[in-house]
């Protein structure tokens, strides 16, 4: 394993009713990345099946292979028109709308016990480092109850076990054209493909920074 600091960004792919998600250029876009921050850092992605199953068995085994002491996680919120940074996880999960694999689950909650998990003041930074970047982005305190928040439990739940995973964050991002330039429904701005490369960049670069930390904390 290398002795670098690793970090694990994830995106989904298509599900019903989005049949282009914009989280997967988005993450390929990071991955591509060559900064001076970065040279001592190992970056790894993986785009996730909008299915629970998929979760449940491709995040573990990212883990175990990886080793990442950060996570950063993008999904889609196709009905908001800026990006989200999310405070924490509901115990929730919707039993109206199926996965794509057409699974829909029968009870509204993803474990016994807390109502909500939270990510931690962590948050905040990356909040703040997007908006440098000029982006209209705020902080969430409700990630749904489909495969985001799904996502974002189990990471949260990772990072109280003994894998090395110290931070854990998830960021709702827009729907775009397919090209990437502003759609234009309603009277919102829709940020660019660019714009989002922007903030995920610095929030990616605020991640790295925060985990070093963290691993100086922990050594």
């Amino acid at each position: 394993m290398s002795d670098k600091l690793r970090i694990l960004i994830t995106g989904f792919g298509p599900f019903p009713g989005a049949p282009y998600n914009p989280t997967q250029p988005l993450v390929a876009r990071l991955l591509r990345l060559r900064r001076p921050a970065l040279g001592d850092v190992e970056l790894s992605g993986h785009i996730f099946p909008v299915t629970y199953k998929a979760v449940d068995r491709e995040l573990p085994e990212l883990l175990a292979a990886k080793r990442p002491q950060a996570l950063l996680s993008f999904g889609l919120a196709s009905r908001t028109p800026y990006v989200r940074v999310e405070t924490r996880a509901r115990n929730a999960v919707t039993t109206l709308w199926p996965d794509a694999d057409h699974t829909r689950v029968r009870k509204g909650s993803i474990a016994g016990g807390a109502d909500a998990m939270m990510f931690g003041p962590h948050t905040a930074r990356l909040l703040c480092t997007a908006l440098g970047t000029g982006v209209d982005a705020r902080a969430s305190r409700d990630a749904g109850s489909y495969l985001c928040n799904y996502l974002s439990w189990r990471a949260i739940e990772a990072t109280c076990s003994d894998n090395g995973l110290r931070l854990a964050a998830f960021v709702h991002v827009p729907p775009l054209a397919r090209d990437g330039t502003q759609q234009r429904k309603g009277p919102a701005r829709r940020v660019t493909l660019e714009e989002l490369v922007d903030a995920g960049e610095a929030m990616l670069l605020e991640m790295v920074r925060l985990a070093r930390r963290a691993a100086r904390e922990n050594a």
